[in-house]
């Protein structure tokens, strides 16, 4: 094989795992524990969320990006999400219901 193609096969390959492992890394586990629906708001229960900068368990009210989110979750889901800071607060990017 070509080296030069072996090259760029190794660089594609290490840029796909070093992607796919930062985006396990912004993915934060939680617990559904309120969901306001009129405000556009859920309240998560979840573990560090490195990607925010916090490194302790806590319990937060975040905005969410798409208000079609809420619909697809209920109080006490298990949930994977990502987060965003903004000047207006957290917001939840992603979110779907743990496995």
């Amino acid at each position: 094989m070509n080296p030069i193609i072996r090259i760029t096969a190794a660089l594609v390959l290490t840029l796909g795992l070093t992607a796919g492992a930062l985006a396990q890394a912004a993915s934060i586990s939680g617990e559904v524990k309120k969901i306001d629906e009129g405000a556009g708001k859920i309240t998560l229960k979840h573990g560090p969320a490195r990607s925010l900068g916090m490194d302790e368990p806590m319990t937060m009210v975040y905005r969410v990006k798409d208000p079609a989110m809420l619909k697809q979750v209920k109080v006490g889901d298990k949930v994977t999400f990502e987060a965003e800071e903004a000047a207006s607060g957290y917001t939840v990017t992603k979110m779907q219901r743990a496995k």
